[in-house]
Protein backbone atom coordinates (compact mmCIF):
# COMPACT_ATOMS: atom_id res chain seq x y z
CA UNK A 1 0.00 0.00 0.00
CA UNK A 2 1.21 3.48 -0.84
CA UNK A 3 1.92 5.46 2.32
CA UNK A 4 -0.45 8.35 2.94
CA UNK A 5 -3.01 7.15 0.39
CA UNK A 6 -6.53 5.93 0.94
CA UNK A 7 -6.51 2.27 1.90
CA UNK A 8 -9.14 0.43 -0.15
CA UNK A 9 -10.53 -2.78 1.26
CA UNK A 10 -11.85 -5.90 -0.47
CA UNK A 11 -14.70 -7.74 1.23
CA UNK A 12 -14.47 -11.48 1.92
CA UNK A 13 -14.60 -13.21 -1.47
CA UNK A 14 -13.45 -12.96 -5.07
CA UNK A 15 -15.46 -12.72 -8.26
CA UNK A 16 -12.84 -13.80 -10.77
CA UNK A 17 -9.68 -14.81 -8.95
CA UNK A 18 -9.38 -18.58 -8.25
CA UNK A 19 -9.29 -17.99 -4.49
CA UNK A 20 -12.07 -19.81 -2.67
CA UNK A 21 -13.07 -20.18 0.96
CA UNK A 22 -14.72 -23.46 1.85
CA UNK A 23 -17.80 -23.95 3.99
CA UNK A 24 -19.93 -26.80 5.27
CA UNK A 25 -23.36 -27.12 6.83
CA UNK A 26 -24.52 -28.68 10.06
CA UNK A 27 -26.86 -30.95 8.10
CA UNK A 28 -24.02 -32.28 5.95
CA UNK A 29 -21.57 -32.69 8.82
CA UNK A 30 -24.09 -34.44 11.09
CA UNK A 31 -24.13 -37.55 8.92
CA UNK A 32 -20.55 -38.38 9.96
CA UNK A 33 -19.03 -39.71 13.17
CA UNK A 34 -17.56 -37.25 15.68
CA UNK A 35 -14.04 -38.25 14.64
CA UNK A 36 -14.81 -37.79 10.94
CA UNK A 37 -16.43 -34.43 11.66
CA UNK A 38 -13.21 -33.19 13.23
CA UNK A 39 -11.15 -34.45 10.30
CA UNK A 40 -13.39 -32.67 7.80
CA UNK A 41 -13.48 -29.44 9.81
CA UNK A 42 -9.71 -29.56 10.22
CA UNK A 43 -9.24 -29.91 6.47
CA UNK A 44 -11.57 -26.98 5.75
CA UNK A 45 -9.94 -24.71 8.34
CA UNK A 46 -6.46 -25.47 7.02
CA UNK A 47 -7.63 -24.88 3.46
CA UNK A 48 -9.21 -21.54 4.43
CA UNK A 49 -6.03 -20.40 6.14
CA UNK A 50 -4.17 -21.07 2.90
CA UNK A 51 -6.82 -19.21 0.91
CA UNK A 52 -6.52 -16.23 3.24
CA UNK A 53 -2.79 -16.02 2.60
CA UNK A 54 -3.44 -16.12 -1.16
CA UNK A 55 -6.08 -13.40 -0.74
CA UNK A 56 -3.64 -11.18 1.14
CA UNK A 57 -1.00 -11.83 -1.50
CA UNK A 58 -3.42 -10.72 -4.22
CA UNK A 59 -4.22 -7.56 -2.25
CA UNK A 60 -0.52 -6.77 -1.85
CA UNK A 61 0.18 -7.33 -5.54
CA UNK A 62 -2.68 -5.01 -6.54
CA UNK A 63 -2.15 -2.23 -3.97
CA UNK A 64 -5.38 -3.13 -2.14
CA UNK A 65 -4.68 -2.17 1.45
CA UNK A 66 -7.37 -4.06 3.31
CA UNK A 67 -9.21 -7.36 3.39
CA UNK A 68 -12.37 -8.25 5.28
CA UNK A 69 -12.21 -11.85 6.47
CA UNK A 70 -15.29 -13.99 6.09
CA UNK A 71 -16.97 -14.67 9.43
CA UNK A 72 -17.17 -18.39 8.60
CA UNK A 73 -13.45 -18.77 8.00
CA UNK A 74 -13.72 -21.45 10.71
CA UNK A 75 -17.11 -22.92 9.75
CA UNK A 76 -19.57 -23.93 12.49
CA UNK A 77 -17.04 -22.83 15.10
CA UNK A 78 -19.70 -21.85 17.65
CA UNK A 79 -22.53 -24.14 16.52
CA UNK A 80 -24.51 -25.34 19.58
CA UNK A 81 -24.08 -29.02 18.69
CA UNK A 82 -21.12 -29.14 16.33
CA UNK A 83 -18.96 -26.33 17.70
CA UNK A 84 -15.32 -27.04 18.47
CA UNK A 85 -12.04 -25.70 19.76
CA UNK A 86 -9.36 -25.43 17.10
CA UNK A 87 -6.94 -27.07 19.54
CA UNK A 88 -9.06 -30.25 19.35
CA UNK A 89 -8.75 -30.60 15.57
CA UNK A 90 -6.24 -33.10 14.11
CA UNK A 91 -4.19 -30.41 12.34
CA UNK A 92 -4.56 -27.72 15.01
CA UNK A 93 -0.88 -26.72 15.07
CA UNK A 94 -0.71 -26.35 11.29
CA UNK A 95 -3.98 -24.39 11.20
CA UNK A 96 -2.84 -21.88 13.80
CA UNK A 97 0.63 -21.64 12.26
CA UNK A 98 -0.82 -20.86 8.83
CA UNK A 99 -3.21 -18.22 10.19
CA UNK A 100 -0.33 -16.64 12.09
CA UNK A 101 1.63 -16.56 8.83
CA UNK A 102 -1.25 -14.49 7.45
CA UNK A 103 -0.80 -12.09 10.33
CA UNK A 104 2.92 -11.82 9.66
CA UNK A 105 2.24 -11.16 5.97
CA UNK A 106 -0.34 -8.46 6.73
CA UNK A 107 2.04 -6.71 9.13
CA UNK A 108 4.96 -6.89 6.71
CA UNK A 109 2.96 -5.48 3.81
CA UNK A 110 0.67 -3.11 5.75
CA UNK A 111 -2.57 -4.85 4.83
CA UNK A 112 -5.38 -4.18 7.27
CA UNK A 113 -7.63 -7.14 8.11
CA UNK A 114 -11.09 -6.86 9.63
CA UNK A 115 -14.15 -8.89 10.53
CA UNK A 116 -17.81 -8.01 10.01
CA UNK A 117 -19.89 -10.69 11.82
CA UNK A 118 -23.11 -11.95 10.28
CA UNK A 119 -26.40 -10.17 10.91
CA UNK A 120 -27.50 -12.67 13.55
CA UNK A 121 -24.93 -11.13 15.92
CA UNK A 122 -27.22 -8.92 18.01
CA UNK A 123 -25.90 -7.65 21.33
CA UNK A 124 -29.02 -5.54 21.97
CA UNK A 125 -31.42 -8.47 21.69
CA UNK A 126 -34.12 -8.97 24.32
CA UNK A 127 -33.38 -12.71 24.10
CA UNK A 128 -30.51 -13.74 26.44
CA UNK A 129 -29.73 -16.79 24.29
CA UNK A 130 -29.18 -14.58 21.23
CA UNK A 131 -26.83 -12.38 23.24
CA UNK A 132 -24.96 -15.43 24.55
CA UNK A 133 -24.50 -16.89 21.06
CA UNK A 134 -23.53 -13.50 19.68
CA UNK A 135 -20.89 -13.05 22.36
CA UNK A 136 -19.47 -16.52 21.68
CA UNK A 137 -19.16 -15.68 18.00
CA UNK A 138 -17.37 -12.43 18.76
CA UNK A 139 -14.95 -14.27 21.04
CA UNK A 140 -14.18 -16.74 18.26
CA UNK A 141 -13.48 -13.94 15.80
CA UNK A 142 -11.30 -12.20 18.37
CA UNK A 143 -9.27 -15.39 18.68
CA UNK A 144 -8.68 -15.51 14.94
CA UNK A 145 -8.03 -11.76 14.96
CA UNK A 146 -5.09 -12.33 17.30
CA UNK A 147 -3.61 -14.79 14.82
CA UNK A 148 -4.16 -12.72 11.67
CA UNK A 149 -3.50 -9.23 13.09
CA UNK A 150 -7.09 -7.97 12.59
CA UNK A 151 -7.90 -4.77 14.46
CA UNK A 152 -11.66 -4.49 13.76
CA UNK A 153 -14.69 -6.62 14.59
CA UNK A 154 -17.53 -4.52 13.23
CA UNK A 155 -21.17 -4.99 14.23
CA UNK A 156 -24.53 -3.30 13.83
CA UNK A 157 -26.52 -2.15 16.85
CA UNK A 158 -29.38 -4.55 16.10
CA UNK A 159 -33.11 -4.05 16.29
CA UNK A 160 -35.11 -1.26 17.90
CA UNK A 161 -37.70 -3.54 19.58
CA UNK A 162 -40.18 -0.63 19.71
CA UNK A 163 -37.90 1.24 22.11
CA UNK A 164 -34.62 2.49 20.67
CA UNK A 165 -33.26 3.97 23.89
CA UNK A 166 -33.84 0.75 25.84
CA UNK A 167 -32.18 -1.23 23.07
CA UNK A 168 -29.15 1.05 23.20
CA UNK A 169 -28.97 0.64 26.97
CA UNK A 170 -28.88 -3.14 26.55
CA UNK A 171 -26.19 -2.73 23.91
CA UNK A 172 -24.06 -0.63 26.24
CA UNK A 173 -24.45 -3.14 29.07
CA UNK A 174 -23.39 -6.11 26.93
CA UNK A 175 -20.44 -4.22 25.43
CA UNK A 176 -19.28 -3.49 28.98
CA UNK A 177 -19.26 -7.23 29.72
CA UNK A 178 -17.20 -8.27 26.69
CA UNK A 179 -13.67 -9.60 27.16
CA UNK A 180 -10.86 -7.23 26.30
CA UNK A 181 -9.85 -9.24 23.21
CA UNK A 182 -13.25 -8.38 21.72
CA UNK A 183 -13.76 -4.95 23.23
CA UNK A 184 -10.52 -3.44 21.92
CA UNK A 185 -11.45 -4.46 18.35
CA UNK A 186 -15.19 -3.80 18.51
CA UNK A 187 -16.72 -1.13 16.29
CA UNK A 188 -20.31 -0.07 15.61
CA UNK A 189 -21.73 0.71 12.18
CA UNK A 190 -24.75 2.80 11.25
CA UNK A 191 -27.34 0.78 9.32
CA UNK A 192 -29.97 1.55 6.69
CA UNK A 193 -33.11 0.82 8.72
CA UNK A 194 -32.73 1.49 12.44
CA UNK A 195 -29.64 3.34 13.65
CA UNK A 196 -28.18 6.42 11.98
CA UNK A 197 -24.77 7.95 12.80
CA UNK A 198 -26.54 10.43 15.06
CA UNK A 199 -28.05 7.54 17.06
CA UNK A 200 -24.73 5.76 17.57
CA UNK A 201 -22.24 8.57 18.01
CA UNK A 202 -23.15 9.16 21.70
CA UNK A 203 -22.63 5.45 22.44
CA UNK A 204 -19.32 5.45 20.58
CA UNK A 205 -18.04 8.55 22.36
CA UNK A 206 -19.10 7.38 25.82
CA UNK A 207 -17.70 3.88 25.45
CA UNK A 208 -14.62 4.56 23.30
CA UNK A 209 -16.05 2.40 20.53
CA UNK A 210 -15.16 3.61 17.01
CA UNK A 211 -17.96 4.24 14.52
CA UNK A 212 -17.61 2.66 11.07
CA UNK A 213 -19.38 5.21 8.89
CA UNK A 214 -21.35 3.64 6.04
CA UNK A 215 -22.26 6.46 3.67
CA UNK A 216 -24.73 4.34 1.67
CA UNK A 217 -26.63 3.47 4.83
CA UNK A 218 -26.64 7.13 5.84
CA UNK A 219 -28.15 8.10 2.50
CA UNK A 220 -30.87 5.48 3.04
CA UNK A 221 -31.51 6.41 6.69
CA UNK A 222 -30.93 10.12 6.97
CA UNK A 223 -30.55 12.18 10.14
CA UNK A 224 -29.72 15.86 10.66
CA UNK A 225 -26.01 15.33 9.94
CA UNK A 226 -24.51 16.09 6.55
CA UNK A 227 -22.16 13.54 5.01
CA UNK A 228 -19.22 15.82 5.75
CA UNK A 229 -20.24 16.25 9.39
CA UNK A 230 -20.89 12.53 9.83
CA UNK A 231 -17.51 11.79 8.27
CA UNK A 232 -15.63 14.10 10.65
CA UNK A 233 -17.55 13.06 13.76
CA UNK A 234 -17.08 9.38 12.95
CA UNK A 235 -13.37 9.84 12.29
CA UNK A 236 -13.02 11.52 15.69
CA UNK A 237 -14.17 8.32 17.45
CA UNK A 238 -11.10 6.42 16.20
CA UNK A 239 -7.79 6.05 18.02
CA UNK A 240 -6.32 4.53 14.85
CA UNK A 241 -6.99 4.78 11.12
CA UNK A 242 -10.75 5.25 10.57
CA UNK A 243 -12.67 2.62 8.64
CA UNK A 244 -15.58 3.59 6.37
CA UNK A 245 -17.86 1.70 3.97
CA UNK A 246 -19.07 2.65 0.51
CA UNK A 247 -21.55 1.13 -1.92
CA UNK A 248 -23.90 2.27 -4.67
CA UNK A 249 -27.55 1.29 -5.16
CA UNK A 250 -28.19 -1.18 -7.96
CA UNK A 251 -31.44 0.54 -8.99
CA UNK A 252 -30.38 4.13 -8.38
CA UNK A 253 -31.21 6.62 -5.66
CA UNK A 254 -34.73 7.27 -6.94
CA UNK A 255 -35.84 3.63 -6.73
CA UNK A 256 -38.24 2.24 -4.14
CA UNK A 257 -35.41 0.14 -2.67
CA UNK A 258 -32.11 2.01 -2.49
CA UNK A 259 -30.52 -0.55 -0.16
CA UNK A 260 -29.42 -3.26 -2.60
CA UNK A 261 -25.80 -3.00 -3.69
CA UNK A 262 -24.59 -2.48 -7.25
CA UNK A 263 -21.81 -4.52 -8.86
CA UNK A 264 -19.63 -1.41 -8.92
CA UNK A 265 -19.26 1.99 -7.25
CA UNK A 266 -20.49 5.12 -8.97
CA UNK A 267 -17.74 7.68 -8.34
CA UNK A 268 -20.45 10.31 -7.92
CA UNK A 269 -21.35 8.48 -4.70
CA UNK A 270 -17.82 8.86 -3.36
CA UNK A 271 -17.71 11.70 -0.79
CA UNK A 272 -15.14 14.27 -1.89
CA UNK A 273 -14.12 14.92 1.71
CA UNK A 274 -12.76 11.38 1.84
CA UNK A 275 -10.18 12.08 -0.87
CA UNK A 276 -8.03 14.13 1.49
CA UNK A 277 -8.23 11.71 4.42
CA UNK A 278 -6.02 8.85 5.56
CA UNK A 279 -8.70 6.21 5.97
CA UNK A 280 -9.62 2.65 5.10
CA UNK A 281 -12.61 2.33 2.76
CA UNK A 282 -14.15 -1.11 2.40
CA UNK A 283 -15.84 -1.41 -0.99
CA UNK A 284 -19.13 -3.25 -0.64
CA UNK A 285 -19.90 -4.14 -4.26
CA UNK A 286 -20.95 -7.39 -5.86
CA UNK A 287 -18.14 -7.39 -8.42
CA UNK A 288 -15.68 -7.69 -5.51
CA UNK A 289 -12.04 -7.31 -6.62
CA UNK A 290 -13.12 -5.95 -10.01
CA UNK A 291 -15.10 -3.21 -8.26
CA UNK A 292 -12.23 -2.26 -5.96
CA UNK A 293 -9.70 -2.05 -8.77
CA UNK A 294 -12.12 -0.12 -11.01
CA UNK A 295 -12.85 2.42 -8.26
CA UNK A 296 -9.14 2.88 -7.49
CA UNK A 297 -8.39 3.49 -11.18
CA UNK A 298 -11.27 5.92 -11.69
CA UNK A 299 -10.48 7.99 -8.59
CA UNK A 300 -6.80 8.09 -9.54
CA UNK A 301 -7.70 9.43 -12.99
CA UNK A 302 -9.97 12.09 -11.49
CA UNK A 303 -7.23 13.35 -9.21
CA UNK A 304 -4.67 13.81 -12.01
Amino acid sequence: MTKGAIRFGLCCIFKEQPIKFRRTTAKHLSQFSAEEQKKRLSDICLSNAGSLLRALTFCHQNNIGGFRINSQILPLKTHPQLGYNVSDLPEADQIIKKFMACGEFSREHDIRTTFHPDQFIVLSSINPDVVKRSTADLEYQAQVSQWVNADVINIHAGGVYNDKQSALKRLRKVIDSLPDTVRKRLTLENDDKSYSPQDLLPVCRDMDIPLVYDVHHHRCLKDTLSISDATCLSADTWNREPLFHISSPINGWQSADMRKHHDFIDTNDFPRIWLSMKITIEVEAKAKERAVLKLMKELSCRQK
